[in-house]
């Protein structure tokens, strides 16, 4: 009998931490850091502590998910974790969330990007094409065809897959270090000036207490922008040398993506001033393009739109790796339906995954037409990455005890007092987070359930629940306890 194919380990430590970066660094940096302030009024000067503080808990999570990765690296990191360290369904529960969670923000971003598209076509003076992009149609087209590009990469292999990211990656840290330029070169006094010429005015200063409720709230919106490392670990199938690798480039991009966040808003922040993004409508959207455009020729301009459209096109491909791999994990493991392990016999690449994937980022693409916005499939990404990190530091904690063979196997965190240390940490700022987040969640106003993004997340959580337990019995039908089964890890 021949063996069936299987993932080809052939990412490196540049392609892991690419998919890392890029599955990070999205829209959220051109736009979260100033529509807190909207978002949570009151925050004012305090966006970047908030900043650090929401970065806690993500670099919590990032451990847990390095030292996990270095004792389990097979394809569908965080599935394996929580199955391997706490129970089966669990890891089910996690991964599925995020699966759910990233499947949705794809077909989000994927919606968002003719938008920054037409800021670049109107910054140029194309007035018509941006008008043209701008339409429900054309959005619709736009994303779809960037969904199933993606697809179509991915699906041709590991090759072009980091072909297509690395240089991608490139080019946005050229153009946002446009803004880290631009914003460190100037100054509120210069803001104030050249809003003064344009016919503006800055609002005066006001106080800005500090205030703890204010600044945790923030802090949880914030830490939207954290999410997407864990991309590598679901990679683990296709590292090489993976128990180095894979801890490595999670460590590397939550190092390299934090420095960047920080510069980038500071900059920002150093030449506009927080009042007067503050005091925008509450209906609006504040950019960094936008805050700095009376410093900007129309070319400057047009550069820093460029580079939120390139952040958010890069998120595609990463994520799309990430969401396929947590289903072809489930498949081989025997708790989701067989199709979903095919692999094409030479690109290696797991294509029943990679479609399906594809096909719950289109529903995504759908319900952000529908709502004329991508904000609502944001919630539903943090929502489910709170709920996955959580369970990531747990299993950290119970590795050890429910699986001590695996648990031998951490290059990481060996110690168990730095294990305990991390996990219990990690799991006390996720769950005041995830209390944060559901609080502001169940206080907004909707008009009917759909609209609330918690409320679509447990619907599809329970279908895909349901789904997971009825292959959970037919594999214990088969094999009777499966205790020793989720005790080793999956064939590659």
């Amino acid at each position: 009998m021949t063996a069936r194919p299987a993932l080809a380990r052939e990412l490196g430590l540049l392609g892991l931490t690419a998919t890392g970066i890029c599955s990070m660094v999205g829209a959220s940096i051109h736009i979260m850091p100033f529509l807190v302030q909207l978002a949570v009024p009151g925050i004012g000067p305090w966006v970047l502590p908030a900043f650090a503080f929401a970065a806690v808990p993500a670099f919590l999570a990032a451990l847990a998910y390095a030292a996990l990765a270095s004792a389990m690296p097979r394809a569908g990191g965080s599935y394996l974790f929580a199955s391997r360290g706490l129970h089966p369904s669990l890891g089910f529960v996690a991964s599925f969330s995020q699966w759910v969670g990233l499947s949705v923000v794809i077909g989000a971003v994927a919606y968002v990007i003719p938008v920054f598209l037409a800021g670049v076509s109107e910054a140029l003076g194309g007035g018509a094409v941006a008008a043209t992009l701008l339409t429900g149609q054309a959005r619709l087209v736009i994303a779809l065809g960037l969904v199933w590009g993606f697809v179509a990469v991915n699906l041709r292999g590991l090759a072009a897959y980091e072909r297509t990211l690395v240089p991608l990656m490139l080019v946005m840290f050229a153009l946002g270090a446009v803004v880290i330029v631009v914003g460190a070169g100037q100054d509120h006094a210069g803001f104030a000036a050249a809003l003064q010429a344009a016919g503006g005015t800055l609002p005066a200063p006001r106080p800005a207490p500090f205030d703890k409720d204010t600044f945790v709230a923030a802090a949880a919106v914030l830490f939207s922008s954290f999410i997407g490392f864990d991309a590598i670990a679901q990679a683990g199938g296709e590292a090489r040398d993976p128990a180095r690798a894979l801890p490595r480039a999670i460590l590397l991009t939550f190092g390299v993506v934090a420095a960047f966040y920080f510069s980038f808003t500071a900059a920002v922040y150093h030449a506009v001033p927080w009042e007067f993004v503050a005091a925008m409508p509450a209906d609006a959207t504040p950019t960094a393009s936008g805050l700095l455009a009376p410093f900007l020729s129309p070319i400057g301009r047009a550069a820093i739109t460029a580079g939120a459209a390139v952040a958010l096109i890069n998120d595609l491909p990463g994520m799309l790796l990430s969401v396929s791999r947590l289903m072809f994990a489930w498949a081989r493991d025997g708790v989701f339906p067989a199709w979903a392990a095919e692999v094409h016999p030479t690109r290696h690449t797991p294509r029943a995954a990679l479609v399906a994937s594809g096909a719950m980022a289109t529903v995504g693409v759908l319900l952000s037409h529908g709502a004329k916005s991508f904000s609502k499939g944001v919630d539903i990404m943090v929502v489910a990455m709170l709920v996955n990190f959580l369970l990531m530091c747990l299993a950290l904690l119970a590795l050890p005890r429910r699986n001590p063979a695996l648990a031998a196997g951490m290059t990481m965190l060996r110690a168990s007092r730095a294990r305990t240390a991390v996990g219990v940490a990690g799991v006390a700022c996720l769950s005041l987070f995830l209390a944060v987040h559901v609080r502001r969640e169940l206080a907004a106003e909707v008009t009917v359930w759909y609209e609330r993004p918690l409320a679509v997340w447990g619907v599809v959580m329970a279908v895909g629940t349901l789904v997971h337990l009825v292959e959970y019995r037919r594999l214990v039908a088969r094999v009777g306890d499966a205790r020793a089964r989720f005790a080793t890890l999956p064939e590659e």
